[in-house]
């Protein structure tokens, strides 16, 4: 379990490193699709709190991993006990 608990912070991590190199190569001139900026919202919750607050993208990457590993220690706890119920 330990093993998949690694593998989704580290889709987390990638995740975000996506979305910060996406952004950083976007012209600064042309608004961001509404589309695009929900689906950051979404994949990278970390996002919302960096409208309201000032986060570095180093500190961004190491919250969506831990954000990412939550939710996976959540649904491999859910998935191992469904498994083992039957």
């Amino acid at each position: 379990m330990k093993y998949r608990i690694v593998m989704w912070a580290s889709a987390g991590f990638l995740v975000a490193g996506c979305w910060a190199l996406y952004f950083a190569g976007t012209s600064k001139d042309n608004p961001i699709e509404p589309i695009v900026y929900t689906l950051a919202r979404l994949t990278c919750p970390v996002a919302i709190a960096g409208s309201y607050f000032r986060i570095s993208v180093y500190w961004a990457l190491v919250a969506n991993a831990l954000t990412y590993a939550m939710v996976g220690l959540i649904v491999e706890t859910l998935r191992q006990r469904l498994n083992h119920a039957n």
